[in-house]
């Protein structure tokens, strides 16, 4: 029997017959550039799609004398392998858990100080925000154990299209009907998109109006609120099961000169978690107007979370420091499609008709494609967004003062990773380089073996960290 061309059947030798995953093992194994190969794939953590260049670099002192050199051509493919960086556990689990690592140091020295942070922050006033979108219509619920119903009516009534308007039934976390509207054709699939589209501009919106009333509550002129206290934050979108767009946030008051000045006496705990209650039930964002949809207003939902958060040294309590840091770097690893959307482009309507996704989001998808093409709409890009349900922001924010960088952690590591050049301290230096793109990506033989160094990185590291208790068993 002869096997198909993209069989990719476990290695094994049926009837005498090798996989292609096999032939290509053998393939590999032999070349001889094969250990230098698993050395580049160990140092970049076994990453799912790494990124082929090739090139050289060159550190010269002021006299002109090579301090270091390194090029391509002596590697295997005359290329080397870098990591991809994707933050998402669809795309690349390796380096989705190293970015989340990076989220959790940056929110937590936020918190707690490092990372150019001083320890002093752990003294202001912090909280943990949840900011939810508006209901579009009724969805299915996830039903928590003895608890009631999705949806529980009585009588049984009926929308207008001849559905039940509630739901008897109880909903565990694997239900496919979780996130579904109990009417398609009474869902507003308009409001839906347009809400994701503007919800970052909502939540700069947002900012500004705390700024103005926590202005307000001392008293203090708008305009000298910068004189007296700064207000930092570092925000995570995510999306619900419904694919509507939802922000975590810590938000922190510090003093006029940043982390490293103590706030005023007046700015408590208490005054900014109902400074930021005021500010999310003001704040709107009017979307353009388009025949086709008119001009909506855009607020936050009714459900709106304020905890303050706590130091570690609380443990009885579940908003502390690490547990806050470790809530939102779970989140940035998310995506849409653990709402069961896609992470790729949609370069046409008929794709999004073949997507594999759940009726609910392939509605969404073709209802951005729709009102993407409307001339009055054109500003919100829906079509290009069309994959990610309409929002078009990053997933995770921060104000400048918040605390550290993706940038400087990644510049601490590598310098970790390298080891100090003896030969260049104390010298000044001037780097060459010239890198080009060559390739991305992985043969059947190679995911295989990438995959397992991530595995057994991963548990390695795992059990490091049972070890040490340093509290990173969270991420």
């Amino acid at each position: 029997m002869a096997y198909p061309s993209d069989e990719r059947r476990p290695f094994s030798h049926e009837a005498g017959r090798l996989s292609l995953t096999e032939r290509d093992l053998i393939r590999i194994v032999h070349d001889p550039g094969f250990p230098r190969w698993l050395e580049q794939m160990k140092s970049i953590g076994g990453c799912a799609h790494p990124i082929y260049l090739s090139g050289h670099t060159t550190t010269r002192d002021a006299t002109g004398e090579i301090l270091r050199h390194y090029d391509t051509r002596n590697e295997p493919g005359e290329r080397l392998a870098v990591r991809c960086r994707n933050r998402r556990e669809t795309r690349c689990v390796p380096c989705s858990r190293l970015h989340s690592g990076d989220t959790y140091h940056l929110v937590r020295s936020g918190l707690l100080g490092g990372k150019g942070v001083g320890p002093q922050v752990r003294h202001h006033p912090r909280v943990f925000v949840t900011l939810t979108a508006p209901s579009w219509g009724p969805v299915h619920r996830l039903s928590a154990p003895g608890g009631p119903a999705c949806r529980p009516r009585r009588g049984g009534p009926t929308c207008d299209h001849g559905r039940p308007m509630g739901c008897p039934r109880h909903h565990e976390e694997k239900d496919p009907r979780l996130g579904q509207p109990l009417c398609a054709a009474c869902y507003d699939y308009t409001g839906h998109v347009l809400w994701n589209a503007e919800a970052g501009l909502l939540w700069t919106r947002f900012c500004h109006t705390l700024r103005r009333e926590i202005a307000s509550a001392a008293g203090i002129v708008q305009s000298r609120i910068g004189e007296h206290l700064r207000v930092s934050f570092a925000k995570v979108a995510e999306y619900q099961l419904r694919g509507a767009i939802h922000f975590h946030a810590v938000i922190r008051i510090d003093g006029p000169d940043g982390p490293s000045s103590a706030p005023p006496l007046w700015a408590t705990p208490e005054m900014l978690t109902a400074s930021v209650r005021t500010a999310a039930g003001r704040v709107a964002v009017r979307t353009p107007y388009s025949l086709a949809t008119g001009e909506r207003e855009m607020r936050w939902g009714k459900q709106i979370d304020v905890h303050s958060i706590r130091s570690d040294a609380f443990t009885g309590m579940v908003i502390t420091d690490s547990a806050v840091a470790a809530y939102v770097a779970k989140y940035v690893a998310k995506s849409v499609g653990d709402s069961g959307g896609v992470d790729s482009r949609m370069e046409s309507a008929d794709e999004i008709l073949f997507a594999p996704v759940n009726p609910h989001v392939r509605t969404i998808m073709m209802q951005c494609w729709r009102l993407g093409g409307l001339t009055d709409l054109e500003s919100l890009n829906l079509r290009s967004w069309a994959h990610t349900l309409g929002f078009r922001g990053h997933v995770l924010t921060k104000s400048r003062a918040y605390s550290t960088t993706y940038g400087a952690l990644r510049k601490v590591r590598e310098n970790y990773l390298t080891g100090p050049r003896p030969a260049e301290k104390g010298r000044a230096t001037e780097t060459e380089s010239e890198w080009r793109y060559v390739g991305a990506g992985h043969s059947l033989a190679q995911a295989e073996i990438a995959r397992g160094i991530a595995e057994d990185l991963a548990e390695r590291k795992r059990l490091g960290r049972e070890v040490q208790g340093d509290g990173l068993g969270e991420l």
